[in-house]
């Protein structure tokens, strides 16, 4: 129905146009609050009446006769309604709503993609963990978030690059070297001498084990053969470092998320990028010093107050690397930038993006964009779950796919907006019912598949439904559903600009639910043929749509359940 909807957008266009010259910009359709009122709606009569100085039913009037005229309306719509101060209200013809089944089967995985940022390169940072210890609840929200973001972008046409950056320098990682060096003294948490900062989980001593041990690990960039020395800080340091690194991909695989670049702090040091950067912000008259440190005047840029970017002793504050990072992201190519992170970040975001102004690279004030996220509790037999073992005093993502699947996972932690708390119902991930929001969408398209297969034994040919005449679907399920059908490319774009990939797990609840009262009203299989082959060509639609819908949240379509 794309096509559809732009010819009827244009001829609202020109109907506009004719009221009132320049109004044609104002040409747009919203879908009504109540299904009952009809299936697009237009509020421009209401707009336009002030500056016409009239009533705006009288223009509401005058806009409906045109629209009557309209080639497009007069193949498409049925009825066109006013209603109260001045809504337009349109009913589409059934054939119009049909159109989509036809679309959905011709373009299959590729319907609802557009073109709108073809070209355009991004880069979305997430996950972002410091090596320190297991993957957590937290990372695991990231990670859903972060790999629909980038699903979404891509089915507008966006070349998108996934990067980790690894906080690699700094002190937790020297506390990440002492409690491996701790344990591999033979101390553990609660001895004499434990440090007091030290990692308690059990994790650590997994480590200590393997590099005594004299053991090589592989990460994604890296392979370190461990010395075995207690006293080998560096090695203990480096092989600690290898080993989570490993543990993390291996977290990541398990929940099918690739990235296409680890990017190192340490790289930026090493590389003298942080110093560079420095550099380039004292050049440009954007520091000064007081009380013997570096100061960067970002209250110039909308920062509440001026910050400090180098330290009395000589050391940079933590906001310095990452606008060194992000002018690398830029210079990169990258025109824009997405960070999800933990909802802790949002005291950065006004100095790092005062940071790149300052810079004078000609960056958009808005640059990066952030998409913050609070932190999940996990909930299971009606209690908190705080600590695991294998963590020592945080349930890990690893734990939480392991007590259910990847798939629930992923589509509970992309059902609520990032910045709203949520709450891992572990019995609910695992229920068989409606109840399982995750369930009920994949029982759908396993419905659905059951009904093709049955028909594929009988001898049909689901290639063959393309070319299948529509016109028997015509009941008032089938035309709700066809018509949420047709919402799917819109909702995408939508969800894409606004950064909110659970716009896509409501919708495919809705269309669920949609698809389950059709079945509930009309049989699929029967004894007519024309009317046999409409109904399966509209319930392979459905499941092409659950399919696609799906996929862009990392989640799979199983044919069976």
């Amino acid at each position: 129905m794309l096509s559809i909807k732009k010819d009827l957008l244009t001829a609202l266009a020109a109907g506009l146009e004719e009221l009132s010259p320049g109004a044609g910009d104002k040409a747009a359709f919203e879908s009504p609050k109540v299904a009952a009122h009809g299936d697009l709606a237009c509020t421009a009569a209401m707009q336009l009446a002030k500056p016409l100085k009239l009533n705006p039913r009288q223009v509401a009037e005058s806009l409906r006769t045109l629209l009557l005229k309209a080639p497009a309306f007069e193949r498409w719509v049925d009825a066109i309604e006013i209603a109260g101060p001045g809504f337009i209200n349109i009913r589409l013809k059934p054939a119009a709503k049909q159109e989509t089944v036809r679309e959905v089967l011709q373009a299959g995985a590729a319907y609802g993609t557009q073109a709108a940022d073809s070209g355009r390169r991004m880069i979305v940072e997430f996950v972002s963990a410091n090596p320190t210890g297991p993957l957590h609840v937290g990372h695991g929200r990231q990670a859903a978030l972060g790999d629909a973001i980038c699903n979404l972008f891509a089915t507008q046409g966006a070349q998108v690059w996934r990067e980790f950056y690894y906080n690699d320098a700094g002190v937790q990682i020297q506390t990440l070297a002492s409690s491996t060096q701790a344990r591999a003294k033979g101390l553990k948490p609660g001895d004499a001498g434990w440090p007091e900062s030290a990692y308690n989980g059990d994790y650590i001593a997994d480590i200590a084990a393997d590099f005594l041990a004299k053991k090589t690990v592989s990460a994604d960039d890296r392979e370190f053969t461990a010395s075995g020395d207690v006293d080998d800080m560096d090695s203990i340091r480096q092989f600690a470092v290898a080993y989570l690194r490993h543990e993390q991909d291996l977290d990541l695989k398990a929940f099918s998320v690739k990235f296409d670049n680890y990017y190192l702090e340490s790289s930026l040091y090493s590389s003298g990028r942080v110093d560079a950067t420095v550099a380039r912000l004292k050049n440009a008259g954007k520091t000064y010093e007081q009380d013997g440190a570096l100061w960067l005047k970002s209250t110039d840029y909308g920062d509440d107050k001026d910050r400090v970017m180098k330290k009395s002793d000589g050391s940079y504050t933590y906001f310095v690397p990452d606008v060194a990072y992000h002018l690398a992201k830029w210079e990169r190519g990258f025109g824009k930038a997405i960070n999800i992170q933990g909802m802790d970040h949002h005291g950065t975001i006004a100095r790092v993006r005062a940071g790149l102004q300052a810079a004078g690279e000609g960056i958009p004030q808005g640059y990066p964009d952030y998409v913050l996220h609070t932190m999940v509790r996990v909930m299971r037999n009606g209690e908190e779950v705080k600590i695991s073992k294998r963590a020592g005093s945080y349930v890990t993502l690893r734990d939480l796919i392991e007590w259910t699947s990847a798939d629930a996972v992923r589509f509970f932690l992309l059902s609520r907006k990032p910045d709203t708390e949520y709450i891992f119902d572990i019995d609910l991930a695992l229920a068989k019912n409606n109840e399982n929001p995750v369930y009920y969408v994949q029982y759908a398209h396993a419905r659905i598949c059951s009904i093709l297969t049955t028909w594929a034994g009988q001898g049909g040919d689901e290639a063959s439904l393309k070319s299948a005449d529509l016109s028997a679907l015509d009941s008032p399920q089938a035309q709700a559903l066809m018509l949420l059908l047709a919402k799917y490319p819109e909702m995408l774009a939508n969800a894409a600009a606004g950064l909110a990939p659970h716009d896509v797990a409501f919708y495919l609840r809705e269309l669920a639910a949609s698809y389950h009262s059709y079945y509930d009203a009309e049989r699929i299989l029967v004894d007519d043929e024309a009317v046999k082959r409409a109904r399966l060509a509209l319930v392979a639609a459905t499941a092409q749509v659950l399919h696609n819908g799906l996929a862009v949240l990392g989640v799979s379509a199983p044919r069976k359940m």
